[in-house]
């Protein structure tokens, strides 16, 4: 910790510095955007080169400037305007002077085209990874939580407890398999645990981009599925203060949602405040209520920093607090849920907002300095920070179990500028984090980790092609303190140490403008959690006692996958096909091994290792046949096998089919309006390990949502109604960790049904302070 300090302080005394002696030198670009069928000018566009921060809007005529900019160096810069495709260009502002956008129009949804979760910002073509990019409109659409909204992507699943608890599942895998990158950091919680989610506000981004496949090369351990990478709001363009408001009430649990926030730039010092709160009742399914299964939850967050010509330094802030209600099942003579003393719960205890007892109280703190600063022939970007994740399991006033995870990560990257068509990036990363039990029941032990990984890359562009690759060396090790409890040892010490080294190579190529290949090979690595390592107690919620295993190797994840993609006018297309071998999968599982604690039987789980086989293929087929009408259809399969014993992983998410028709009218009053019915349909899941879960039958939701933005004036208010599984469909999603359980005496047979019929209504009003 001492070290990651010490390397944090230094980096600012020299950012200083160097901001002081390099603070009076700066470029400014000029520009116009146009339409490309008739050459009017374009006002209100938005102007961004991503690796700079710096961003600009054009005025009446459809001009631009952007300041504060470096002399030298080849950036990415990209052009938006609502209705028209968006453009691209890699200008070195060394030569740069007046730059010319001519945008198309274009009837159809505009997709997000510039993928920034790399190591190097391109254009989506020119990026190997399979890549989905959510934009601010579909994370405005009805979702009860972050994970909820990306869900719908193809190869993208939660696994859920109740509406308020989503963890990510990327192509089959999740828990610490799946990174996700917060303010360009990996948060850092519990992710080994089941029953919380990602502690990251649902309005906090304004687009989300989903890396499926390794991702090791770039982030370490733990990138074995893929990457959840939150981007922030662009900042406001120069002298103005924007903001927007958003608010979301949903029938099923009265989910009150609203979030408000304000973006301001002057002369470079850009800053933004956000706070959200959110609140929930007790959820119901097509059979009832599920007792004391609201939410509340508080977020707020803020930024302060510089876009100068010498780069940017950032320094954000956030605030996550989550109160979670819980119920352990107890049933009557009829199997009607009831209260520990036996009596009926009334409607009013079901939309009470008041938790009751059991409760969990989830909070996470962040502060992180982001930075990237011009430096010889090329950039340094650093990100330093530190992270405190609690949670306390409350049966009453006073925590039962209660972790205090605090973590100090320092990432450093240094990217030269292009040297023959090559990109080269080299990179070092530190973290340093301790775990500390502070309650007076146990389950995983007090504990240290210590990592270090560092890794060269390199991307080279020519003509129609694009190939990249790299290798990383990673060092963890990890430190489990010994505890004695009741007079006996409850946790024995543990030191283990891990390395690894990491490849990867990418591919693409472009055979016409509608036509696009990607290729990627790698592998991939992720170290077993002190959880895995060190478990020995009731892992609450899951209703089962785990023990862990200080002998635990590494996994090791070999993959290859492959995509095809094709955008028309008229039809947009991509398949992906991809295998995920994985040495030494770990894995909890149970033989039939009991324990009693307090007078309850409960399962033993103990960790081990199997060799496993993932492989799958997901596709999207969009047909345009007129401009006012789109037919959206996406397809998502996974095939999870446990080769060691010869049958299948548990808790795989079943095959998927979503389709969409969505009506998109020009009316003279009404902007973005549209209408659109959908249906979702998850296939039977009967693959499934009998030990661990049972299986799934098909269902088929029907889903449908209006909208359009009016203007009152000049000002713009976005309206939408939207509502999910109207037909209040019973069924059980695979990865709902309420679905039945084993039929036996040690586990509840809770079966409590999915969500019934839901409806949303939204407001979004984007405003302008300041311009």
């Amino acid at each position: 910790m001492n070290k990651l300090k010490l390397v944090g302080i230094a980096f600012i005394v020299m950012l200083i510095t160097y901001n002081a002696a390099f603070a009076g030198a700066f470029r400014t670009i000029t520009g116009k955007v146009t339409d490309a069928s008739n050459n009017q000018s374009l006002p209100g566009a938005t102007i961004f080169i991503p690796d700079l921060k710096v961003s600009a809007e054009t005025d009446k005529d459809g001009n631009f400037s952007l300041t504060n900019l470096p002399n030298k160096g080849v950036y990415l810069i990209e052009v938006r305007y609502i209705g028209y495709i968006s453009g691209t260009k890699t200008i070195n502002l060394a030569s740069a002077s007046n730059l010319t956008f001519a945008l198309t129009p274009t009837a159809i949804e505009t997709k997000e085209i510039v993928i920034t979760g790399n190591l190097i910002s391109s254009t989506g073509k020119r990026n190997s990874t399979s890549v989905s990019v959510v934009g601010k409109d579909q994370l405005l659409a009805p979702s009860s939580n972050l994970i909820d909204a990306l869900a719908k992507l193809p190869g993208v699943n939660e696994i859920t407890t109740g509406p308020s608890i989503s963890k990510p599942v990327i192509r089959g895998l999740g828990y610490n398999r799946v990174v996700t990158l917060d303010d360009g950091v990996k948060q850092e919680g519990q992710q080994w645990g089941d029953e919380h989610g990602i502690e990251i506000d649902q309005f906090k981004s304004d687009r989300v981009e989903v890396l499926r496949g390794a991702a090791s090369l770039m982030y370490g351990s733990d990138a074995l599925a893929g990457v959840i990478n939150l981007l922030e709001p662009t900042s406001a363009p120069e002298g103005q203060i924007k903001g927007e408001f958003i608010s979301n009430y949903a029938s099923n649990n009265g989910l009150t949602a609203n979030s408000l926030m304000l973006n301001g730039n002057e002369n470079g010092f850009v800053w933004r405040a956000r706070g959200t709160y959110k609140n929930a009742y007790s959820f119901k399914t097509p059979t009832g209520y599920f007792p004391n299964s609201g939410f509340n939850e508080t977020d707020l967050s803020g930024m302060v920093g510089l876009n100068k010509s010498w780069g940017y330094t950032h320094l954000n802030v956030s605030s996550f607090r989550n109160n979670i209600g819980f119920y352990e099942p107890t049933l009557d003579n009829d199997g009607n849920f009831v209260k520990g003393d036996g009596s009926a719960f009334t409607n009013g205890d079901y939309t009470n907002r008041t938790l009751d007892f059991p409760r969990q109280d989830i909070r996470h703190y962040k502060v992180v300095l982001n930075n990237n600063i011009v430096l010889g022939n090329g950039n340094l970007k650093a990100d330093f920070a530190y992270q405190q994740n609690q949670r306390r399991e409350l049966p009453g006033p006073d925590p039962a179990l209660f972790f205090d995870l605090k973590t100090y990560t320092a990432d450093l990257k240094y990217f030269l500028h292009e040297m023959n068509g090559w990109q080269p990036v080299f990179g070092l990363s530190l973290s340093d984090a301790q775990s500390e039990n502070k309650g007076t029941e146990f389950l995983v032990p007090a504990y240290d980790t210590y990592g270090i990984g560092g890794f060269v890359y390199a991307k080279k562009n020519w003509e129609s092609n694009t190939l990249s690759l790299g290798a990383r060396y990673d060092y963890i090790k990890n430190d489990g303190k010994q505890l004695f409890a009741d007079g006996e040892e409850k946790f024995a010490p543990f030191s283990n140490k891990f390395s690894n080294v990491s490849g990867a190579v990418g591919f693409t190529h472009q055979f016409n403008n509608q036509l696009n290949f990607k290729a990627n090979a790698g592998s991939a690595f992720r170290a077993p959690n002190p959880a895995e390592l060190g478990s020995n107690g009731v892992h609450e919620g899951t209703f089962r006692y785990e023990i862990g295993n200080s002998n635990l190797n590494p996994e090791q994840s070999y993959q290859v996958d492959a995509s095809l993609e094709y955008d028309a006018k008229i039809v947009n297309a991509s398949a992906s096909i991809y295998n995920n071998y994985i040495h030494n999968f770990i894995y909890a599982s149970n033989n039939g091994e009991i324990n009693t604690v307090d007078g309850t039987q409960y399962p033993v789980y103990r960790y081990g290792q199997v060799n496993a086989d993932l492989y799958g293929a997901e596709a999207s087929l969009t047909i345009h046949p007129v401009p006012f009408i789109h037919f959206e259809n996406t397809f998502s399969y996974v095939h999870a096998q446990n080769q060691s014993l010869n049958k299948p992983l548990s808790f795989i998410p079943a095959a998927s089919l979503r389709n969409e028709l969505r009506f998109e009218p020009k009316l003279s009053t009404l902007t973005d309006a549209y209408l659109s019915v959908g249906i979702n349909s998850a296939f039977k899941q009967s693959r499934v390990d009998d030990i661990f879960e049972t299986p799934t039958s098909g269902y088929t939701l029907l889903n449908a949502g209006i909208g359009a933005t009016i203007k009152i004036g000049k000002q713009p208010i976005k309206l939408s109604v939207a509502g999910n599984n109207l037909l209040d469909q019973k069924y059980y999603n695979a990865l709902s960790r309420f679905k039945p359980g084993r039929f036996d005496q040690t586990q509840p047979n809770l079966g409590v049904y999915n969500s019934g019929r839901n409806v949303t209504f939204g407001i979004y009003l984007p405003f302008t302070v300041l311009k």
